[in-house]
């Protein structure tokens, strides 16, 4: 899927590109072109690839609900890319994609439990400018979480911000991972002031 982004691709070159390339080849199928989008400022690449991949590691929050809070955040920014990539990934990390297609429509869907809901609610509520997270909101999700996990959730959700709200600003839009996988396309989110 070509997108619009707004600053051409570079091309992707020496040894760090070839591993770039390799690496993209293997979880992809082929190199998205965001990659060269965001290779005219390699530090900034890999700065954004390390945290990523960092915070993938980090395992004091429930996985689900980091994707969840991902996905919740890069449909109110409207990030299509990251929408699809963590569409994409829930299904490499066997997480229940009913549910996760439903995400951009969370408050009307049934399918989500209701320490999901808080997650969706609460990383709907970081991403707002300002924030508009409560101690109401809080208050149940540290005691489910911890502080660990807590914190860990909130980094999550200010790391999608940072990508989500990346692209989006570049014009760096979805490349079609979930279909390329053959995966049902993600529910959509209702439109502001739509009844729904």
């Amino acid at each position: 899927m070509t997108t619009t982004a707004r600053i051409p691709a570079a091309p992707i070159t020496g040894l760090y590109g070839a591993l770039v390339k390799r690496f993209a080849g293997k979880m992809f199928g082929s190199v998205p072109e965001s990659i060269g989008v965001l290779w005219h400022h390699q530090p900034a690449l890999k700065a954004s690839m390390a945290f990523g991949q960092r915070l993938q590691k980090w395992d004091a929050c429930d996985e689900t609900l980091k994707t969840y809070a991902h996905m919740a955040v890069a449909s109110l920014v409207g990030c299509s890319w990251c929408l699809d990539f963590n569409y994409f990934l829930a299904r490499d990390k066997g997480l229940d994609l009913a549910k996760a297609r439903e995400v951009p429509r969370w408050r009307e869907s049934e399918v989500f439990s209701p320490l999901e809901r808080r997650v969706l609610e609460y990383a709907e509520a970081a991403s707002q400018t300002p924030p508009t997270v409560t101690d109401e909101m809080v208050e149940p999700l540290l005691a489910e979480l911890g502080p660990a996990g807590l914190i860990e959730l909130t980094s999550v959700i200010g790391f999608a911000n940072m990508t989500t709200r990346s692209n989006t600003a570049l014009g760096i839009e979805s490349e079609g991972f979930a279909a390329a996988c053959g995966m049902r396309p993600l529910a959509e989110r209702p439109a502001v002031g739509s009844p729904a």
